[in-house]
């Protein structure tokens, strides 16, 4: 069993360590993140479920599990992601479907805390 809160911890220890072994590259992305998770037309709340969709059509449970973590703590709530896990189905078909599990057992371990 994926330990969700752990991966997400991971991704962001790595990012920590890019940061020192390529710091240009790191400092873009963080930029690039920080400028697109503010809010503006779309809550960060919004782009955190965006992304979540994503994730799970692009297959990366890394991502799952950073941007279900991002989406609690932009104030999603179970059903908002559960229904984001839908049209991620509905776009990326059957293998968005076991996304979809991973990023609804994501969202389960994550909201117990």
């Amino acid at each position: 069993m994926t330990n969700y809160k752990e991966q997400a911890q991971n991704v962001f220890a790595y990012i920590g360590q890019l940061s020192k072994e390529n710091p240009k590259i790191a400092e873009g992305f963080v930029t690039m993140h920080k400028a697109t998770g503010e809010d503006k037309s779309l809550s960060r709340k919004h782009k955190e479920l965006i992304a979540l969709g994503i994730s799970i059509v692009i297959r990366c449970e890394g991502c799952i599990a950073c941007h279900v973590q991002g989406a609690i703590e932009a104030g999603a709530t179970k059903d908002e992601m559960d229904e984001t896990i839908g049209v991620a189905v509905v776009m990326g078909g059957g293998p968005s479907l076991v996304y979809g599990d991973k990023a609804s057992k994501a969202i389960k371990e994550m909201m117990q805390s």
